[in-house]
């Protein structure tokens, strides 16, 4: 692969890297494309424009958002569920390893075939074992080397692009395999299905989606039910009434009693 995009490639890990895990907080850019990647006099990569990024702690999973980003680029799962996370950057990195290594848009119009996404493309070729086919033929004239480079792009790009985010790397895995640290995944010769869902409503917030609501069950609702633990609260109440009005009779009844052997 020519080594000045492959540079690019790296020097935008690294920063992302950088950003992802080596900060004191996590910063998550949310942003991630070409025209936010700046290249000195050199062609060293720098990432900017960080106006849509959100600080994010290392121990924290993501961070509810509105829906940012742009088209082509948006993990779809984030777009879905409105949480922005490392995950989701990783995606969009993947998307721009595959523009760099393809030389090609992530959304192309073509006459003959309509709408082809550049993802789903690059997945049927790997599934056909036929991933060079993807290349940019311009790249493929450095030799095995250069193939190497290509092939170790694709590779990660369509991990970094996994529809599950939770088989996705991280991008220090991602690096290890694109400094040639790491061997290739395996992955699925067929492109998975995403099984997300929306986030549910609750309270004036959101929940996700795998997570079972209480409403009806686990507080009062505006349809008038109660928990269970407040009909025992209520329950107990009750007993604890009906004990003191028992003992104040037991207690009155004494009294008269003895009143009348005094007399």
């Amino acid at each position: 692969m020519g080594r000045v995009r492959y540079n690019i490639i790296l020097g935008l890990g690294s920063a992302l890297l950088y950003l992802h895990q080596e900060w004191e907080q996590c910063v998550v850019h949310r942003d991630i494309k070409p025209s936010n990647v700046m290249l000195d006099s050199s062609f060293n990569a720098k990432l900017g424009d960080f106006g849509l990024a959100r600080l994010v702690s290392h121990t924290r999973d993501g961070h509810t958002t509105m829906v940012a980003g742009t088209r082509g680029y948006i993990d779809p799962e984030c777009a879905v569920t409105c949480r922005a996370t490392t995950r989701s950057d990783v995606y969009s990195f993947g998307v721009l390893l595959l523009e760099i290594a393809c030389g090609r848009k992530p959304v192309v119009h073509e006459e003959d075939e309509g709408k082809v996404l550049l993802v789903r493309w690059v997945w049927e070729l790997y599934g056909r074992g036929e991933l060079l086919g993807a290349a940019d033929a311009r790249l493929l004239d450095g030799g095995e080397a250069g193939a190497l480079e290509v092939e170790c792009a694709l590779v990660v790009g369509l991990w970094c692009v996994h529809p599950d985010s939770a088989s996705r790397p991280s991008i220090r895995q991602a690096m290890s395999v694109l400094q040639f640290e790491a061997p290739l995944p395996e992955l699925p010769p067929d492109m998975p299905v995403a099984t997300y869902g929306p986030p549910a409503p609750v309270g004036g917030g959101y929940q996700s989606s795998n997570t079972t609501s209480t409403s009806g069950t686990g507080s009062a609702s505006s349809g008038g039910h109660s928990s269970a633990s407040d009909q025992t609260a209520h329950s107990s109440a009750s007993s604890a009434m009906s004990s003191a009005r028992g003992t104040r009779s037991l207690a009155a009844r004494n009294t008269r009693s003895e009143t009348r052997v005094c007399t």
